[in-house]
């Protein structure tokens, strides 16, 4: 069987053969199967050949409909098969994933019109997996128990037996467990904080079972931005602990969705603190044969951490719309980072002297040391006179204190961009009137090739958009009734874009009480798996989805989805990381929230028309779009070609 989908002559370029097949892909294979011939996607296929042929960063900008996901494919596939490496899809979140990858998506479409067979193994990320841990600490809890029992009671019989294990099929994922609500699988889902490495049921863990299934991918390892970035942060550390990396060796990456990788690097690239991890941890080595010194100072270590946590309580204070809290520095709480730290070292030296009467077990001891290593980075970060970017989360078991540093395109220049191979951002919107200076600043990439297409569709057929104006104020009982008067005019078929989950949740809880609606089936973002909404949402027509992460690449044609309703402007949280954005621009508004703002509506818009067929309205519930007619002149010059502003 040939390697590649065409007959590939060694005396010429390689990728200039893979451009000419592309050619004929879509010149004359696609259409042959019905497909429309797009001049658009030839064009992006010469700029992609132009990327992978010389191993650069493409920021390639290519509107709704235009084919750009078929043309990455086909070059990330042969490419992967040339260099005999898998390449690797990093999608926005994993509802993107499932997108991909499933019966009637892009792979299945070439898979099937080309006779390709494509080796395209998911890569989910951890916090996507059951974790036997948490599931018997759940079992053992109070809350749901008859829930997690039947999970028990389902798991695959070769998780509960002893003896050597000879087969296995995928289990523990997330989309298996579609009528859990996001509260109870964050109750037995991974986490951060579980140590894996020492694990007795690791061997025996789905998340564990498909990282040896996926890394043997021949052609394609489709992950999320997020599972991407973790890969790159911990790289080293899982090196140095004699761990396999995340991802395989791989050729190439391409980012879709590509937009959204900044926000993805900023949530991985952090280091998280927890008392209670802290003392699980280091009350390990109390269980060896050590010295009095060494047993006094890991006693005096956890009253410090515990001092720690308290005092950093009270300097926390809530941040509205957001599950996140802000950090108040004070001299105290320093004082007390610097007292740990002081006794964390202490406990380093007497280690090195420990080891050598080796009475410790190796493996614990190593793991031991990596956590003091972690806590030494995060908190030196902490005391340095350029703060890092930091905030607290509270849960059941505490508080977590994140700490991220400043210089994460630094890292990101080091560990992606300055790998020597082809880096491919894809989105329907990287650029700000037509400058790609804001996301290439915003990841600290200096040299990159680009290109802008249009969407071939004719919106100013398809499209309304409405801002509704509200002469006394846009309050939230405005906006309901405005919401209802929208759903009824389009019997439901409704998306509606929510910017944080506060807004989500009273909703929710008010919408009941709108005659108009009471017919109406809603589907709430939190309430099942997110991938399990949308397929029900996409087959019954005139229900509603109500989400707060689907701003970008939901892609639902046809009536189901005829009326997306934007709650408010997209504008950027408070939260500490665009806090500290603002605080290095010498423009915040114009500089971070603006710019923010404009890629995340026009994502939002996007979700409507993904089709020639498509009809169907746009809304924008904002005041502040009447309030100040430079914003407005600003968002109607950002409309498709024709498509008007009303307020009805």
């Amino acid at each position: 069987m040939n390697r590649y989908p065409f007959e590939y002559d060694h005396a010429r370029p390689f990728l200039q053969q893979v451009g000419e097949w592309v050619a004929d892909v879509f010149y004359d294979i696609l259409p042959e199967a019905g497909f429309e011939v797009r001049d658009e996607q030839i064009y992006m296929a010469y700029q992609m050949e132009r990327a992978f042929a010389e191993k650069q960063t493409l920021f390639a900008e290519a509107g709704v409909g235009t084919g750009k996901t078929l043309v990455y494919l086909l070059y990330a596939i042969c490419y992967s098969r040339y260099m005999r490496k898998p390449a690797v899809i990093a999608c926005a979140d994993e509802s993107l994933i499932e997108q991909l990858a499933k019966p009637e998506g892009d792979l299945a479409k070439l898979t099937r019109h080309l006779s390709l067979a494509i080796d395209a193994r998911l890569a989910k990320s951890p916090d996507r997996y059951l974790c036997l841990v948490k599931l018997d600490q759940a079992q053992a809890g109070f809350e749901d128990l008859d829930l997690y029992k039947t999970v028990h009671y389902e798991l695959p019989g070769f998780v509960h037996k002893h003896e050597a294990l000879q087969t296995f099929h995928a289990y523990g994922d997330r989309k298996q467990y579609p009528h859990l609500n996001d509260h109870q699988w964050d109750k037995i889902s991974w986490d951060s904080f579980q140590d894996c490495f020492t694990c007795p049921q690791r061997h025996r863990c789905g998340q564990t079972l498909s990282r040896e299934h996926y890394r043997k991918s021949g052609d394609l390892i489709i992950c999320s931005h997020d599972f991407y970035m973790e890969h790159v942060w911990t790289y080293e550390g899982r090196k140095r602990e004699g761990q396999l990396p995340l991802l395989p060796d791989h050729c190439a990456v391409v980012f879709d969705e590509g937009h959204l990788l900044e926000s993805a690097a900023q949530k991985a690239l952090t280091y998280r603190l927890k008392h209670s991890v802290f003392v699980e941890l280091i009350s390990r080595l109390l269980q060896n044969e050590i010295r009095e010194t060494l047993a006094l100072r890991i006693d005096e270590a956890i009253d410090r951490s515990e001092a720690l946590f308290e005092t950093l309580s009270r300097q926390s204070e809530d941040i509205a719309g957001s599950d996140r809290k802000r950090i108040k520095l004070s001299e105290r709480l320093l004082e007390e980072v610097r007292q740990f730290c002081q006794v964390i070292e202490a406990i380093e030296e007497e280690l090195v002297f420990e080891s050598e009467l080796y009475t410790l077990n190796d493996y614990q001891l190593r793991i031991v040391e990596e956590h003091l290593e972690t806590i030494q980075k995060a908190l030196s970060l902490f005391q340095r006179s350029d703060k890092p970017i930091s905030w607290a989360t509270e849960s059941d078991d505490g508080l977590t204190l994140v700490i991220m540093p400043r210089a994460v395109k630094e890292v990101l220049r080091e560990r992606v961009f300055g790998l020597q191979m082809p880096v491919i951002f894809s989105s329907a919107t990287l650029s700000v009137k037509g400058s790609f200076v804001y996301t290439a600043d915003s990841l600290g990439i200096e040299r990159y090739l680009s290109f802008s297409v249009k969407s071939p569709y004719e919106y100013i057929n398809q499209m309304e958009v409405l801002a509704p104006e509200w002469p006394r104020g846009a309050s939230f009982n405005e906006k309901l009734k405005a919401a209802a008067g929208l759903l009824t005019r389009t019997d439901g078929r409704a998306l509606i874009l929510f910017n944080d989950k506060k807004d989500l949740l009273r909703f929710k809880e008010s919408i009941p009480s709108i005659p108009a609606c009471a017919d109406m089936r809603f589907w709430f973002e939190g309430d099942a798996e997110i991938s399990h909404l949308i397929s029900a949402f996409q087959q019954d027509e005139q229900s509603v989805l109500c989400a707060v992460s689907l701003w970008e690449g939901l892609d639902i044609p046809g009536p189901s989805l005829s009326n997306v309703i934007m709650w408010s402007l997209p504008f950027p949280p408070e939260e500490p990381v665009i806090l500290a954005k603002r605080e290095a621009s010498v423009s915040p508004y114009e500089e971070v929230d603006l710019p923010y703002m404009l890629l995340r509506l026009q994502q939002g818009m996007g979700r409507l028309i993904r089709s020639r067929e498509d009809r169907g309205i746009v809304a924008i519930l904002s005041e502040e779009l009447h309030n100040d007619p430079k914003l407005r002149q600003i968002i109607e010059e950002l409309l498709p070609e024709g498509v008007q502003l009303t307020k009805k």
